[in-house]
């Protein structure tokens, strides 16, 4: 697969299979998140990794899917929930870039899973407070971000945004993924 696949095809994913995530793929992609760029080489953040069933299943209610959406329509049932997540963390006192780091490793993670064929969804509307307590996370540092992972159970796929210029993902019938992107042309320019 070369970057534009792979790019193309890493969408957010929010109804799953019900197979764990293999561990090698879930190293994997912390290992690049890790050795990533980050500014001023500062290194502000750290992860948790879930994938014990009981972890996986205490994550499920504290956090909220697809907001353009329906909740019976864009929150996955029992069975279509991710297999695992992966809490992202900043230290206290990170410098001020902290945030660009986490943009940058969360879609290293994202990236690598679907190398794999694991999908993602990263999500930023979670229960801080519930996944600080879940985990032990320390008062100081800041839960940025979630990303939920697994083997996708249904098709995501890039379509020209509409001539209202609606940029809200949409689904069909088979509850697929639409996602609207702006023209090329819209958003580059040449000077």
């Amino acid at each position: 697969m070369n970057l534009k696949e792979l790019l193309t095809g890493c969408r957010t994913y929010r109804r799953f299979l019900q197979e764990p995530v293999d561990e090698a793929v879930i190293r994997e992609a912390l290992e690049n998140a890790r050795i990533g760029s980050s500014g001023a080489n500062a290194q502000p953040l750290y992860y948790y990794a879930v994938t014990s069933a009981e972890k996986v299943k205490a994550m499920q209610p504290l956090v909220k899917w697809a907001a353009y959406l329906p909740a019976e329509v864009g929150t996955p049932k029992e069975q279509e929930q991710p297999t695992a997540f992966i809490v992202v963390v900043k230290k206290a006192k990170a410098i001020p870039f902290a945030d660009v780091d986490v943009g940058i490793a969360v879609n290293t993670i994202a990236l690598t899973a679907w190398s794999h064929g694991i999908g993602s969804c990263i999500m930023g509307a979670i229960n801080i407070e519930k996944i600080r307590e879940l985990f032990g996370v320390p008062e100081e540092d800041q839960i940025r971000l979630v990303l939920a992972l697994g083997k996708p159970s249904h098709t995501s796929t890039i379509v020209p945004v509409k001539e209202d210029g609606d940029i809200k993902y949409y689904l069909d019938e088979d509850r697929n993924y639409y996602v609207p992107k702006r023209a090329f042309e819209d958003v580059v320019h040449f000077v």
